[in-house]
């Protein structure tokens, strides 16, 4: 009997080819096993969205805007070459993906730009933020403070109630409670 060497790498890609397998009978095989992970921020009044696709061409993107939806979809496909040897293990993913985000109401294709670099993309979608104005205090009235366009009113109507019922330089009991509400008031 030949003695074989025991090889871990070997061992650990058969493990985890049987536990993908295994994976794929129980809950079946996912439709986009490479998700790029998103990082969402704002400049300005426009919203940026920046997604890591290392190893994606430009021309396996498509990016679309319907029913107020950004849909960014590609795929990163496994470039590996069956003359190089075999895989001993095998942590990055491939395949089909697809992000969506919801628009604010508005959004139109002409509002959208991207641009890639360094295995990033940059999609920039303008104007769709407004400034965050600082909250104000809003007054409150009471209805115990008197207004000062009854007050103007009363001062009409004693006034021209007393005219001509006083002689000159004579003041009447309406005109000292005119007078006393006016201190009062003041």
């Amino acid at each position: 009997m030949a003695l074989l060497r025991w090889d871990p790498f070997t061992a650990l890609a058969r493990m985890d080819q049987e536990f993908d397998e295994l994976v794929g009978r129980t809950f079946g095989s996912a439709a986009y096993q490479f998700v790029p992970p998103v990082e969402m921020a704002t400049e300005g009044s426009d919203v940026v969205i920046t997604l890591e696709m290392p190893g994606v061409d430009i021309s396996d993107i498509d990016i679309e805007v319907a029913d107020g939806r950004l849909t960014i979809s590609g795929e990163r496909k496994d470039h590996f070459e069956e003359t190089r040897g075999k895989v001993l293990v095998r942590e990055l993913r491939y395949g089909a993906f697809r992000r969506t985000f919801q628009l604010p109401d508005g959004v139109t294709a002409d509002q959208v730009e991207a641009d890639t670099d360094k295995g990033m993309l940059r999609v920039r979608v303008r104007n769709v933020t407004r400034p965050m104005l600082p909250p104000q205090k809003v007054a409150i009235k009471s209805a115990d403070e008197p207004k000062a366009v009854q007050a103007h009113t009363f001062d009409w109507i004693m006034r021209t109630m007393l005219i001509g019922s006083r002689s000159p330089g004579a003041r009447t009991d309406a005109e000292s409670a005119a007078s006393r509400y006016r201190v009062a008031r003041h």
